[in-house]
């Protein structure tokens, strides 16, 4: 099984907190490996298996309450 590697702009997020929930919400999902994700540059890189898409990953941290894009 390979790895992918996502590149995300993530807005609406304003502190350590909000990157918390955001990798809260990732790392809840076990094809997920390692999540990056920063509030000063607005950014997310995130690790996964093969089995989920840019897309998937998006929806995720919009279900969060923050808005992702590739």
């Amino acid at each position: 099984m390979g790895e992918r590697v996502h590149k995300l702009a993530i807005y609406g997020m304003t502190c350590g907190c909000c990157t918390g929930r955001v990798n809260r919400v990732l790392q809840a999902n076990p094809d997920v490996i390692d999540a990056k994700i920063s509030y000063e540059n607005d950014s997310g890189i995130i690790t996964t298996t093969d089995r989920l898409s840019t897309d998937n990953v998006i929806v995720m941290v919009n279900k969060a309450g923050f808005i992702a894009s590739a």
